[in-house]
């Protein structure tokens, strides 16, 4: 048994975690996280819908029309850290002496295809000007140009862009305007979030970044409103310091800093279903904060979301009519045939093989069980080689099947056989969701009731030159939502133009 000091409860009220909690999580690392159990990959035709150009003109019809009497959010993950984006050019800060060896020399001793290509289109990215206005007049090489470039970029003293959130660089160049992600998303969310000529934005932020958010903000709705003709509304939130989970050393002991406080550590995008649980509308559309593209592609991405909004609303429609009819009691043999029918083939339940064994109260509560649920219709865009989870039919501990987005680190790949079915996955997950959170009376669903804390992580990490084992609680659009009703849907690649790295900037997806 683990013995708590008075400091240690006292931690522990402060960050709002429960003592149950913690000794929770220590049980979660002696017992481990199990490796899903892949079924097979879901591809089109089995589990993946693709429709024609004319169904997905009807499902944009379907939305449009029902519009203007919806409550939308578009709900967008921004605390990322510019840092990781930077990585390879804080490298070349490190590494490479302008006035020791030319550029050309480093690159061939060096082989840094990074710099080689951030080199050659140094004059393409959106903020080369606001960097050259800095720099002296009189450079004496092509090294110390690129040199003094990527020091003013990241420095300190100078942009220091490597501190940014990643929403709020410098990501596209429209003549005079070097718009952001957060301003992008602001007028992407005019196109298909837009209601009543007004579109209502949710942010997670990191804290300390929320006062640039707000500045970034003032400058930018007024003039993407002129523009759209649309008003907004935004908020943040951060994500909670209840969510941070435990560290332990190596015999699943809490691992203490050197002041003998116990370390925790974010607990991962996972953590945000708690801020999505505190959100509430009719529809949510779930984008990453970097995934922007030029408004070149704005109408082709606009529709792309409209069709996911089109398929949860026909759906959910269906759903709410046979959830209500449920809860009347009113349902005969041929009623349970029939809902059984829509929740295999309209939203993908798999039943247990005694279900027609069951008595006709027991079906009722089942499928009461199935049906009222959350709805998510996940954007899935072929695979290109891209990292990142994909869609796949899961077997969980009970036997139960299920379409859920599972990550790599998530599959046993020693085992042929799942590693296989990994290699036969034909599609990937670009984080691309619309949300239905509300059941057939309207109410909100606690999300946080449906949630598989079985499908975290746990990973090795040193602090203080010692060893720890940290755990990550389960993906927002995996784990987070294992118990949620899943619809898959194959959206065009223009719809997927992510920035992982600078590099990214340069692609044609990010070219005005």
């Amino acid at each position: 048994m683990i013995q708590l000091t008075e400091n240690d409860e006292r931690q522990l009220k402060n960050k709002g975690i429960t003592k149950e909690k913690m000794l929770h999580q220590i049980e979660t690392f002696k017992e481990g996280i199990p490796f899903v159990k892949l079924k097979n990959a879901a591809v089109i035709g089995n589990g993946i819908l693709k429709f024609s150009e004319a169904e997905e003109k009807e499902l944009i019809r379907l939305y449009d029309a029902k519009l203007e009497g919806l409550d939308i959010l578009k709900f967008i993950p921004a605390s990322g850290a510019a840092s990781r984006m930077f990585k390879a050019l804080f490298n070349f800060l490190e590494v490479y002496n302008p006035k020791e060896e030319s550029l050309d020399a480093y690159l061939k001793r060096t082989n840094d295809k990074d710099i080689e290509v951030f080199s050659k289109g140094l004059e393409n990215f959106p903020f080369y000007h606001k960097v050259m206005d800095r720099l002296p007049e009189v450079i004496d090489s092509e090294g110390e140009r690129v040199y003094l470039f990527v020091s003013e970029l990241l420095g300190e003293n100078s942009l220091n862009y490597g501190f940014y959130p990643k929403g709020l660089l410098p990501f596209h160049k429209y003549d005079d305007v070097a718009a952001t992600p957060f301003e992008e998303h602001l007028k992407e969310g005019a196109l298909y979030a837009g209601s009543k000529g007004k579109a209502k934005l949710h942010f997670t932020v990191s804290e300390q970044h929320e006062d640039m958010f707000n500045s970034e903000f003032e400058k930018a709705a007024p003039r993407v409103s002129k523009n759209t003709g649309i008003e907004y509304d935004v908020d943040y939130s951060y994500q909670k310091s209840s969510t941070d989970t435990l560290a332990v050393d190596m015999d699943n002991k809490p691992f203490r800093n050197e002041d003998g406080t116990v370390l925790f550590r974010p607990g991962g995008h996972g953590a945000l279903i708690e801020n999505l649980n505190e959100q509430d509308a009719d529809i949510i559309f779930i984008k990453n904060i970097d995934n922007v593209a030029v408004m070149d592609d704005a109408k082709a991405v606009a529709d792309s979301k409209k069709v996911l909004a089109g398929v949860l609303l026909r759906e959910q429609k269906r759903a709410f009519g046979y959830a209500e009819q449920l809860d009347k009691g009113d349902v005969s043999d041929m009623d349970i045939l029939e809902i059984e029918s829509f929740l295999k083939n309209g939203l993908n339940v798999r039943f247990s093989e005694d279900f027609d064994s069951k008595t006709l109260e027991e079906k009722v509560e089942i499928l009461k069980s199935k049906i009222n649920r959350p709805i998510r219709i996940c954007g899935m865009v072929k695979n290109e080689g891209e990292p990142g989870g994909g869609p796949f039919w899961v077997t969980n501990s009970k036997g139960e099947v299920s379409l859920q987005i599972i990550e790599s680190a998530q599959i046993d790949m020693e085992n042929d056989q799942q590693a296989d079915i990994m290699k036969n996955s034909t599609h990937f997950n670009p984080v691309d969701l619309v949300c239905g959170i509300r059941n057939f009376k309207g109410e909100k669903y606690d999300l946080l009731q449906f949630v598989d804390d079985k499908q975290g992580f746990i990973t090795g990490k040193t602090k203080d030159g010692k060893e720890l084992k940290a755990l990550e609680l389960p993906g927002l659009w995996n784990g987070a939502m294992a118990f949620w009703n899943t619809i898959f849907v194959e959206v065009p690649l223009v719809t997927f133009n992510p920035v992982k790295s600078v590099i990214d900037l340069l692609k044609d997806s990010h070219q005005v």
